[in-house]
């Protein structure tokens, strides 16, 4: 049943009570989420005092003249209140805001993508939200700090002010490949995520043929990319072999770093080699 609902059961409950008996209950503007707080009440006899808000429904049966006490942990969603205390004689009604607690407790920290190449300006993308204990978004701004460190102990650290309960940042991907930590702090919590920062494409592809029969021997030299990490056994490599109007090809999976294949040996045919977008040597074959 909806807060909503709710409240309509409730003003239709104390409908038959006449509007010109009816007042405004004396409520402090704001709560903290979760924290205790007491209501005073006036006059004599027994009352129903009722709080609903986002999520959340109340009741207490009063004695008016004495307070309506809540402990702490009663109220924790943070949002619009509406209070309506009932008595057989009159009505009083008041409104009030339950705002986060001021502390942190948690930080929910989405970084992406989980894998890329090395060597990308604001690759890595960040971004944190706040929250207290109850679970509500704290909307007042804080600063975090973003922390981003490689096993080659390059780190990069920025402080971004959250707003409107989230802080978002960017930074590079390292120049070498390996594992990086991403932190993202507030105060005395932090939350972590892993980053794997692996080789980009091959910087330079060079390819040598030599003969071994009917066949000529191709293979690459060791594939790195531009920063001089290995590209990554299993990266397919294409041969392309040309020759009077027909067309040939094998693809090879690096193994330790190099791509190793056998093409039919034809006088005057063009070999090519090229992985992904990146083209190496081409070699017009004539047998030797």
């Amino acid at each position: 049943m909806n807060a909503r609902f709710l409240l309509g059961a409730l003003v239709l409950g104390v409908a038959s009570v006449s509007l010109a008996q009816s007042g405004s209950l004396s409520l402090p503007p704001t709560f903290v989420a979760g924290s205790a707080f007491s209501l005073p009440t006036t006059g004599s006899g027994k009352a129903v005092f009722y709080i609903v808000g986002p999520g959340q429904a109340l009741r207490r049966d009063v004695d008016l003249g004495e307070p309506v006490s809540f402990p702490a942990g009663t109220l924790y969603n943070a949002g619009h209140y509406v209070a309506i205390l009932s008595s057989g004689a009159s009505t009083e009604t008041g409104q009030f805001d339950v705002v986060p607690a001021a502390q942190p407790e948690k930080i929910s920290f989405l970084a992406k993508p989980s894998r890329l190449p090395v060597g990308l300006h604001n690759g890595i993308s960040g971004a944190a939200y706040i929250f207290d204990a109850y679970h509500n978004l704290i909307l007042k701004p804080l600063p975090v700090s973003f922390e981003l460190s490689n096993q080659s102990s390059t780190v990069q650290a920025r402080t971004v002010t959250t707003r409107n309960g989230v802080a978002w940042t960017e930074m590079d991907s390292a120049t070498k490949q390996g594992s990086a930590k991403f932190v993202a702090r507030v105060g005395d919590i932090s939350s972590t995520r892993v980053i794997a920062e692996v080789p980009g494409d091959p910087c330079r592809l060079v390819m040598t043929a030599r003969p071994d029969g009917k066949n000529v021997e191709l293979q690459t030299a060791p594939l790195r990319d531009c920063g001089g990490n290995p590209v990554p056994d299993g990266t397919i490599v294409t041969f392309t072999e040309s020759y009077n109007g027909m067309q040939s090809t094998v693809d090879a999976p690096l193994k330790q770093g190099i791509a190793k294949v056998e093409m039919p040996a034809y006088n005057g045919a063009r070999i090519s080699v090229a992985s992904g977008v990146v083209a190496g040597n081409e070699i017009r074959w004539n047998g030797r």
